[in-house]
């Protein structure tokens, strides 16, 4: 463990590193990305957002093309419609952090100018604990995701949101008979949502427990956001914050966000990036 531990912070230093100081630029013009990317796991897919346990990628709260979600996609396209059409859904239903390089690596091969990040829940929604992808794993993974963006896209702008909380979830949903119903038929998450009505010391353990792995999951992103420099942006813990209620989630899963959650996501991230729009290019051009 002391060694993956190393190499993460290896990956991480190395980032910050390849960042050069900002150089002079000829012109300065407002940012407007051409090609965008969504990747991560089932919430930028949409699951379960309009049809029976399918992804619905026009309610992506990152790269759908729903007026009623207002995507990131789409708020960007009001402001130029250069993008139009460029919106890239690679996010996959079950995905957890080992799936992220190889998504990124699509991502570079579409030419994306502008990525979407989230990826966490399903590697602390486990059938049991010991299963939970482990931190220092976490955190070499989505280096590795980065450094393949810098690499392939060096001029690529990243925005990297927080994994939801899980206990809220539970919290909202635990007296809910439907709730607990699909969740126990599903086996959705038993890591948090297993035996929700249980009050036993054991039960509370665990949902402490696994909430703390996704804490250090999204402490994760933010350092590994800020060694990436200022073309990375993260949402400062907005979407672990959201006080989402079961009125944001689907009712055939009781867990995926539907389209009032879709877009409680992207209203609650998109401030995070709002700034960018406004901003010169040549603040986060590198010298050569």
């Amino acid at each position: 463990m002391a060694c993956k531990t190393v190499t993460a912070f290896t990956g991480i230093v190395t980032l910050a590193a390849t960042w050069a100081a900002p150089a002079a630029a000829s012109a300065a013009e407002p940012w407007r990305p051409v090609v965008m990317a969504a990747v991560g796991d089932s919430i930028s897919a949409g699951f379960n957002a309009c049809g029976w346990y399918v992804p619905c990628a026009s309610r992506s709260w990152s790269s759908g093309d729903s007026r009623t979600v207002q995507s990131h996609y789409m708020r960007l396209r009001d402001l130029d419609d250069g993008i139009a059409g460029h919106n890239v859904t690679l996010a996959v239903p079950g995905a957890t952090s080992a799936d992220l390089a190889g998504q990124m690596a699509r991502a570079v091969a579409q030419r994306a100018d502008y990525v979407t990040v989230l990826v966490g829940a399903q590697d602390a929604c486990m059938s049991e604990e010991r299963r939970m992808t482990p931190v220092a794993l976490y955190q070499s993974r989505v280096t590795e995701a980065l450094r393949l963006l810098r690499a392939g896209r060096p001029g690529a702008r990243v925005f990297v949101a927080s994994v939801p909380d899980l206990k809220r979830l539970w919290r909202v949903g635990k007296d809910n008979v439907v709730a607990r119903g699909f969740w126990a038929i599903g086996r959705i998450c038993p890591t948090m949502l297993a035996k929700p009505t249980s009050t036993a010391a054991a039960d509370r353990a665990r949902r402490d427990r696994v909430r703390g792995r996704v804490t250090a999951y999204n402490a994760v992103l933010a350092r590994v956001c800020a060694a990436y420099g200022p073309a990375c942006r993260f949402d400062g813990y907005a979407l672990f914050n959201t006080p989402f209620t079961l009125s944001h989630v689907s009712k055939w899963d009781f867990f995926h966000p539907n389209a009032a959650g879709q877009q409680l996501i992207a209203q609650k991230t998109f401030q995070a990036i709002r700034d960018w729009a406004d901003e010169p290019v040549w603040e986060l051009q590198t010298q050569s």
